[in-house]
């Protein structure tokens, strides 16, 4: 039984597919399942049932999995308090919404960059709910999500709160005063669509200020709502750090309300039984750069 073979074995026991799987430890299909079979006849058992559609971990393999993750562990804090090189290497998969896409995530990813020179970072864009499939299927190492985690494979740490400020174009916010006294059938509300984290944000702030909207114009990016705010389009409310861009350029003005609008928590998300040291390393670098009030990228 090496190392080797049990990388191999947690990969492909948590990934959707041995294909996913050969990916992780960039091998293919036919290595990864050799290395499989090599375990499997060290032990004398078999930790797959490959009669279904998808292979299925059997009882051995359900024993072996956490002792596995153990070993793994071990083998990351060897290397950490032995190795010179205290750069990462290999692949590192974030996810993200697209608030932390625009505000401050790209300085940490500029920040990993020029700390760890040989890892290769890739970003993806998602919802909340499209991010959290992808991190238990492996396909994503850590994700910025609104809200902390709910699938029983993952794990969550809070990060920080983002706010908002309700605004509109200059000409419209002059003398306009509360947002609550605005008529919304001359001003459509720009909005994001529902199910996004923004939704509880908005119904709160629709209830406590007893008001019912009219026309909506819903889009799915910030950019889009701020684009649109900008010309005129209607009212909404963005990040404060989207806001600030613009307000610095007077592209918009804020609005008051008697009723704040609801701050909406993020938490990093990423599978617990991950034994790499690459997840402890982004958790912390994360936690220092997280900002949701830096100033919007795009204005």
């Amino acid at each position: 039984m090496t190392l080797k073979q049990l990388e191999a074995f947690y990969w492909a026991a948590i990934s959707p597919s041995f294909a996913a799987a050969a990916g992780q430890v960039n091998l293919t299909v036919s290595s990864l399942s050799k290395r499989l079979a090599e375990l499997e006849a060290s032990l004398g058992q078999p930790l797959f049932d490959r009669s279904g559609h998808k292979a299925s971990l059997t009882a051995a393999g359900e024993r072996l999995l956490p002792q596995a993750i153990a070993l793994l562990q071990q083998t990351e804090a060897v290397k950490k308090n032995v190795s010179l090189n205290t750069g990462l290497q290999g692949r590192c998969r974030i996810g993200s919404g697209e608030l932390a896409s625009i505000t401050w995530l790209p300085r940490w990813i500029h920040q990993l960059r020029q700390t760890h020179h040989e890892l290769e970072i890739t970003v993806a864009t998602d919802i909340g709910e499209g991010l959290a499939e992808r991190l238990e299927k492996g396909d994503l190492d850590v994700a910025v999500i609104a809200g902390h985690a709910r699938r029983l494979v993952l794990t969550s740490i809070p990060l920080a709160e983002a706010a908002f400020v309700w605004c509109a174009r200059p000409d419209i916010a002059h003398g306009a005063g509360m947002v609550e006294s605005l008529s919304f059938g001359k001003h459509a509300l720009i909005t994001l669509p529902r199910g996004s984290g923004m939704t509880h944000v908005l119904d709160d702030w629709l209830e406590n200020a007893n008001v019912k909207p009219g026309q909506k114009i819903v889009c799915n990016q910030w950019g889009v709502v701020a684009g649109l705010i900008v010309e005129g389009a209607g009212i909404g409310f963005l990040p404060v750090g989207l806001a600030k861009g613009l307000l610095l350029q007077q592209k918009i003005a804020l609005l008051s309300s008697n009723y704040a609008l609801k701050k909406l928590d993020y938490h990093l998300h990423f599978r617990h039984d991950d034994p790499r040291s690459l997840v402890t390393e982004l958790t912390a670098t994360c936690l220092e750069m997280v900002d949701f009030e830096a100033s919007g990228v795009f204005f």
